[in-house]
C-alpha cells in the first residue's frame, strides 16, 4: 500500500462523479463552496468521467479498466483528490490497484492516486483536521443520517459527517433507527433484483417517517436518489439531502455572495 499523504497545504482536484456531474451538479458547487470557505484552492480536471464502478460491479474488468485508465490520466497532476461520494471513493481507493495488479506501471500510479482521494467528510475531518467550519444553519433544523453502505463499509465512513453537523449552529442530530441499514440501490442491484431493492427500500423510508428528523443526511447521491424515489411516491414530505448541501446551506451570507 502507497504512503497516504497528509492533505494539510495542498490544493484540491475536485472528482465530481457521473450522477453528481448529471443530476445534482448544485452538490458539486456545494463541496467547492465549503472547500473555498475553508481557504483551500480547487481545481477540476475537465479530462474526467466515470470511475468505472458501473463496469466493474458488472464483472466488466477489462472495460471498467479502460474508464479507470482515464481516471489515472485526468489527475495525473493531482495533489489530492476529494469526491462526495463514498462508493466512489471506495472504488479509486480499493479497487484500482486490484485492477492493475498486473501491469506494474500502472498498479504503482494506481496505488499513488488511491493514496490521495479522499471522501469530501472525510477529508475535512480526519484529513484536515477540522471538525468546527463555522456554520450556523438559517433555521433550526432536526437532522439524522443514513450510512450508505460503501461509505459505512470500505471506508469506516460516518463519525465525520455527524461531527461536522453536531458543530453547526442550529442543527440538532438525532438518530436514524436502521442507519445502517442497506437502502436496496446497490447500483445494478436495484435492477437485477428489483422486488428485494423494492421490499428494502419500504423498510427504509418507513424508518424515515419514523425518525424525527426534518432532513435525512447521506454521503452518496445514488442512495439519495433511491430513497428520495421512495418517499415521493409514498408521498411522505420527508427528504434527503447530500451531507455538503446541508452544510453549504450553513454557511455565512459572505461566503453565499462570492
Amino acid at each position: 500500500m502507497h504512503p497516504r499523504p497528509s492533505p494539510q497545504g495542498k490544493p484540491v482536484s475536485l472528482f465530481v462523479t457521473c450522477i453528481v456531474d448529471m443530476i445534482y451538479p448544485q452538490t458539486g458547487m456545494s463541496v467547492v463552496k465549503i472547500l473555498e470557505h475553508l481557504g483551500v484552492e480547487v481545481d477540476f480536471p475537465l479530462g474526467q468521467t466515470c470511475c468505472g464502478q458501473p463496469a466493474f460491479n458488472s464483472g466488466y474488468q477489462d472495460e471498467a479498466r479502460v474508464v479507470a485508465r482515464q481516471f489515472l490520466r485526468a489527475f495525473k497532476d493531482a495533489q489530492v483528490i476529494v469526491t462526495p461520494s463514498g462508493s466512489c471513493c471506495a472504488m479509486v481507493r480499493h479497487e484500482y490497484p486490484r485492477l492493475f495488479a498486473d501491469d506494474p506501471v500502472l498498479h504503482a500510479e494506481a496505488e499513488r492516486i488511491a493514496s490521495l482521494t479522499w471522501e469530501f467528510t472525510e477529508y475535512l475531518v480526519d484529513g484536515l483536521g477540522i471538525t468546527d467550519l463555522g456554520l450556523r444553519l438559517p433555521q433550526p433544523q432536526t437532522v439524522a443520517f443514513h450510512d450508505a453502505c460503501h461509505g459505512l463499509r470500505l471506508l469506516k465512513l460516518g463519525a465525520a459527517s455527524r461531527a461536522l453537523m453536531q458543530h453547526t449552529e442550529n442543527a440538532t442530530v438525532v438518530d436514524l433507527p436502521n442507519c445502517d441499514v442497506c437502502c436496496g440501490f446497490g447500483g445494478l442491484f436495484a435492477v437485477k433484483m428489483a422486488e428485494v431493492s423494492s421490499a428494502m427500500l419500504e423498510q427504509k423510508c418507513s424508518d424515515i417517517d419514523a425518525c424525527a428528523a426534518d432532513t435525512i443526511i447521506t454521503g452518496d447521491a445514488s442512495c439519495l436518489t433511491q430513497m428520495n424515489g421512495g418517499l415521493s411516491r409514498r408521498g411522505s414530505s420527508k427528504r434527503v439531502r447530500h451531507v455538503a448541501d446541508v452544510l453549504a446551506d450553513a454557511l455565512p451570507e459572505v461566503s453565499h455572495a462570492e
